[in-house]
């Protein structure tokens, strides 16, 4: 009888024992995040991690593909878009909890060509020669129609009288970094990225900015979603801290809110 009480109790810490770590790694957050995002989230997520304890789970992509995969019902707690439109998108289909929603960061679009390119400064303003620059190769940037830096990037080429002649030209891609990529590669003799891409690749160089009043505002808003974790509220406030504010500015983000402690 006794040995079967202490195989019974050795048999009780052991499942406890293993349970525990399970019950750890339940505490957990998916972030759907516009793909530009992607390097300081990451840092960010990682010093969330080690603060909280929380894992961060994320997911980067264009932030259109991602409004409508958390439409399709896409198990995300946290939505990070490149414009509000997408945010807008989501809350109009009930897929976010809108109080938590805020406009957080700010960003400005810029012309690139791969590192070597014998293509230098360029001052871009209206009529500029885009199509000459370009030549018989391709301007990579993300589709015009839905991705947010593709809309940027033709708002803005639309304002400066340059649209028209180069629209035959360009390599659309599924989100900015694609675009990126395909610049780096030497794959397109030109891109339109955000200055933050261009930051985080050495295989491109920036050549010329794009006056920010021929584009709308590029705003990133964030929220958590309708069927958020409580958790998600944790990662919120930490990502408006002066910490999450530190890691955003040196990938060269602007931020637009006052930070917290």
């Amino acid at each position: 009888m006794h040995r079967l009480a202490g195989y019974l109790v050795a048999l009780a810490i052991l499942l406890g024992s293993s349970h525990s770590p399970a019950l750890a790694q339940e505490k957990s957050l998916t972030v759907f995040a516009a793909a530009s995002m992607k390097n300081a989230l990451d840092d960010i997520s990682a010093a969330y991690t080690a603060k909280s304890g929380v894992r961060i789970v994320a997911s980067y992509a264009a932030s259109s593909a991602l409004a409508k995969q958390i439409e399709q019902g896409a198990p995300a707690d946290i939505f990070a878009s490149a414009d509000t439109d997408w945010m807008d998108y989501s809350i109009g289909k009930k897929t976010i909890n809108e109080p938590t929603r805020i406009n957080l960061l700010g960003n400005s679009l810029v012309l690139i060509a791969p590192k070597d390119s014998k293509t230098d400064k360029v001052a871009i303003g209206p009529g500029f020669d885009l199509a000459k620059l370009i030549g018989d190769g391709k301007i990579a940037t993300a589709d015009v129609k839905s991705v947010p830096v593709g809309k940027y990037a033709k708002a803005s080429l639309e304002k400066l009288g340059a649209w028209t002649a180069v629209e035959s030209k360009f390599a659309m891609t599924e989100n900015v970094r694609a675009a990126l990529a395909l610049v780096a590669r030497g794959e397109a003799v030109l891109g339109i990225v955000y200055s933050t891409d261009a930051k985080v690749e050495p295989g491109v160089k920036t050549i010329g900015t794009f006056p920010a009043d021929s584009h709308p505002a590029i705003i990133y808003p964030v929220a958590a979603t309708a069927t958020a974790k409580p958790e998600a509220a944790g990662y919120l406030a930490f990502l408006r801290s002066s910490a999450a504010k530190t890691i955003f500015e040196k990938y060269g983000f602007s931020f637009l809110v006052s930070p917290t402690t």
